[in-house]
């Protein structure tokens, strides 16, 4: 029998370790052992560009494979915001690492309401903002925005599962994708 993947998700956030659980188990047919680490981005609490969304999610994968640097994988996830045609698109970039390869992908994006958007213009960060606009409470490790605006049609998890799936194309063929 096989011994479960080990992997370790820069985040303790349910949403995003539930997408990662979904996704390898999906990709790989195996049982994965997944370990939570909190790790620093180094960018801004709210990213508000995807290079910066991605640099957030490298820097994560870079922190954890610090601390655990004997596990099979690394994952980060970062959500970030980005203006684009007169308005806030919110999207998420997903990094993957194992010690010979790298995988990266972003999700779709969506477009956040004109209300929200004014206020992390302001400086306020999507969580907090999309729990009062919406009256609830610490959606970010819920649905997330995109529950919210869906009404739980699409999932963080969901969005975040999916650019999961694309991010581990690089392991599903490698000899299409030198390391």
């Amino acid at each position: 029998m096989e011994q479960p993947l080990q992997i370790v998700v820069a985040s303790k956030n349910p949403a995003k370790v539930r997408a990662v659980a979904n996704g390898f188990t999906k990709i790989f047919s195996r049982e994965v052992q997944i370990e939570r680490v909190a790790a620093p981005s180094g960018v801004r609490d709210q990213p508000m560009t995807s290079v910066e969304t991605l640099t957030g999610a490298r820097n994560r994968v870079a922190h954890i494979r610090q601390l655990r640097p004997n596990a099979d994988f690394w994952v980060g996830i970062e959500g970030g915001i980005e203006h684009f045609d007169h308005r806030m698109e919110a999207f998420g970039w997903i990094v993957i690492q194992s010690p010979h390869q790298t995988g990266e992908a972003k999700s779709a994006n969506f477009f956040l309401p004109p209300e929200i958007a004014r206020r992390i213009d302001a400086g306020e960060e999507l969580g907090p903002v999309n729990d009062d606009v919406f009256g609830a409470t610490n959606s970010k490790h819920k649905g997330g925005a995109v529950g919210l605006l869906t009404n739980e049609a699409v999932s963080r998890t969901g969005l975040y599962e999916q650019a999961l799936l694309l991010a581990l194309i690089p392991f599903i063929h490698p000899q299409h994708y030198p390391a």
